[in-house]
């Protein structure tokens, strides 16, 4: 049911109306042909920048009389007004005196002297496309346009004021770099470059959003990436018809496999570092401007589990840490029902002395153990909302405050037991411990709490055996999401609840790539015996 019901969603989505996009296309905006004429080339900027008080349209005469007349514009705090008074005011106005502007000048000479000999920017594109100029000066570019031409130049000035590189918040680690993504595209493939030096790393541009036109890069190694989860993304991307992309959450939700799973099937990053790693072993990612947070596809369910300190560290470290995260998983999603189970339905399991403290703790208490547990979850959960909302040292206070307040005053009010309360705060604890699906794991949670109430121990498996079954049934980008164990591949279970040593790790995950899946070229080397 799940799966048609997604496929009905994924259907209306590719089929939505384009009408937006309709009404925009007729507009001036997108004129295709450059107004050769200064004088209806400056008054349609002006009616397209109307009541725009940050647009800046200069015009300028140069040549030995003046004569030749040219026109800049840009977007004030897009801009690098440094760069655009070194690299093209200033070249412009002193050093084209010696051109001749007589009316029977070539234009395209013209346009020559000024692309190789007079304006010094590193980055200049010429156009004779209306719409991409415009679309270039609300990227920060600077637009030169010249009277009796129908070509502009474009030239990269862009100059705002971005966030420095900082240690990510969401991503912390003990070893490990500790630079983060930021909300700048340029930056952030930068960053990619750095850790992947070769030319084969591909970034493709693709501009989303029908108002707001925000630039997504599509990053990907060639050779290594399955081509068919490549233009999968082209695709699903290309079939996104909104008025707004403001946050890669916005374009995960419109690509996604499954958008009524609880189980994400995009990953989410803001370590340069991880996405890297995740690159080479043959998955696309997927950067949007303005945001730090970049999307990883296809996504396994193994991924939860996994962090990039476990490679730093030694095997032995990585392997332990990795399998308590396991552990940690198992403890947030069951301990509540296998506490609500013993106490309605299993207590002959129960010791006897653990079984009197049991009773003891929940002598008067009127609630049964399955509000009990519902109440101190949707408690500790509002509290970590607050905590997470709240300005940082307010919300630090205000969740271990109130956590220490409400649960005595919970227990000495006989609301909930202490056995409770040491349950909920150890769910907590262990659900932050995988915070890749914290979101899902709620959930998780309470599904498995009311089989508990209803059934005991069989409903708490008839619950994990449909929610297997559903993990089973999904795909992320034409891949199993519960690979390498449904399907089962052995060669991929050295980097799943244990680590193995890198030296050992030879081939990519199948489930990824069938292509090129050596992962290190082993070369065998002749050792010589010292004497």
């Amino acid at each position: 049911m799940f799966k048609k019901i997604n496929n009905l969603i994924k259907y209306l989505k590719t089929e939505r109306t384009r009408s937006r996009k309709d009404k925009i296309n007729n507009s001036n905006y997108n004129k295709e042909i450059i107004p050769k004429k200064l004088e209806v080339l400056n008054g349609e900027l002006k009616v397209l920048f109307e009541d725009s008080n940050d647009f800046v349209l200069r015009n300028i005469t140069l040549g030995n009389d003046h004569g030749i007349k040219i026109a800049i514009s840009y977007i004030d705090g897009l801009v690098d007004k440094q760069i655009i008074n070194d690299n093209i005011l200033r070249p412009l106005m002193i050093e084209s005196k010696n051109t001749s502007s007589k009316n029977n000048i070539d234009k395209t000479f013209l346009m020559g002297i000024l692309e190789y000999n007079i304006i010094t920017s590193s980055e200049i594109k010429k156009t004779s496309n209306f719409k991409e100029t415009i679309e270039a000066t609300l990227s920060g570019d600077t637009i030169i346009y010249i009277d009796g031409s129908s070509q502009a130049f474009m030239v990269s000035t862009k100059g705002w004021k971005a966030r420095s590189i900082t240690e990510p918040k969401t991503e912390s680690v003990i070893r490990g770099p500790r630079e983060g993504f930021v909300e700048t595209l340029r930056t952030n493939t930068s960053m990619l470059r750095r850790k992947i030096r070769n030319p084969k790393l591909k970034f493709e541009n693709v501009e989303l959003g029908v108002r707001t036109n925000t630039e997504v890069c599509i990053c990907y190694i060639k050779g290594i990436a399955d081509e068919d989860v490549i233009k999968t993304v082209k695709r699903r991307l290309s079939y996104i018809d909104t008025d707004a992309i403001l946050e890669s959450g916005y374009i995960e939700q419109f690509i996604e496999d499954a958008p009524l799973s609880i189980f994400p099937t995009i990953g989410s990053s803001e370590k340069p570092d991880k996405v890297a790693s995740k690159l080479l072993e043959g998955r696309i990612a997927i950067l949007c401007d303005g945001t730090p947070f970049v999307l990883t596809v296809p996504y396994l369910f193994i991924e939860s589990i996994q962090t990039s300190e476990d490679y730093y560290n030694r095997t032995i470290f990585g392997s332990v840490s990795r399998f308590l995260r396991f552990i940690a998983l198992l403890i947030t999603t069951l301990l509540p029902a296998i506490y609500v189970a013993l106490i309605s339905f299993h207590t002959n399991v129960i010791p006897v002395k653990l079984l009197l403290s049991v009773a003891e703790s929940r002598e008067g208490i009127p609630f049964s153990p399955l509000l009990e547990a519902l109440f101190m979850l949707i408690v500790f959960e509002l509290l970590r909302e607050a905590g997470l909302r709240m300005p940082r040292p307010i919300g630090q206070a205000v969740s271990i405050v109130g956590a220490l307040v409400l649960g005595d005053a919970a227990v000495k009010a006989g609301l909930v037991s202490n056995i409770m309360i040491i349950i909920v705060a150890l769910t907590g604890i262990c659900s932050f411990i995988v915070p890749a699906i914290s979101n899902s794991v709620f959930t998780i949670r309470i599904l498995i709490l009311i089989g508990a109430n209803i059934l005991g121990f069989l409903g708490m498996l008839l619950v994990l055996l449909f929610l297997l079954l559903h993990m089973c049934s999904l795909r992320s980008f034409g891949v199993p999401y519960m690979a390498p164990f449904a399907p089962f591949t052995s060669n991929d279970l050295k980097d799943t609840l244990i680590r193995l040593p890198l030296w050992l790790m030879l081939k990519r995950p199948r489930a990824l790539t069938w292509k090129n899946s050596d992962k290190y070229r082993m070369e065998k080397k002749t050792v010589k015996k010292e004497d």
